[in-house]
């Protein structure tokens, strides 16, 4: 899989200087999105399916800050693929050195909110996933 990258924007830092720590999360997001994509599952293909991805759980570690203008090399991974819960992990990178750990849950659900058993109503998807799990 292809790296996300993400270069920090002025507005992501603080008044120190260092990128907040908030954006995290949202680099966390694009980089799912992303990820998802290249899989060939991106958003928009499982809204169209009737899929709905709520996370359910985010858990994350910093290790170093980064600063304006700084690239950010995300690399996401299936950490876990159950019948009806995926969990990635990122790790973010800096000029070669970590910068942020973290792993998101994720449930899925129908437009109506009922969830939805991945490996039976959508085989396909839940094999892209299962085929990329870290063993």
């Amino acid at each position: 899989m292809k790296k996300y990258v993400h270069k920090v924007n002025y507005y992501e830092t603080d008044k120190m200087g260092v990128t907040h720590h908030s954006n995290y999360v949202r680099f966390m997001e694009e980089a799912r999105v992303d990820y998802l994509e290249q899989i060939g599952w991106g958003y928009d293909k499982m809204e169209a399916n009737g899929i709905v991805s709520p996370v359910v759980s985010i858990s994350c570690d910093y290790k170093k800050t980064t600063t304006f203008a700084d690239v950010i090399e995300v690399e996401v991974a299936v950490q876990k693929c159950t019948a009806v819960k995926l969990c990635l992990e990122y790790t973010m990178t800096c000029n070669g050195d970590v910068v942020f750990t973290a792993t998101s849950s994720h449930c899925f659900v129908d437009s109506n909110g009922r969830p939805l058993i991945l490996e039976r109503s959508f085989p396909d998807f839940y094999k892209a996933c299962k085929d990329l799990e870290k063993k």
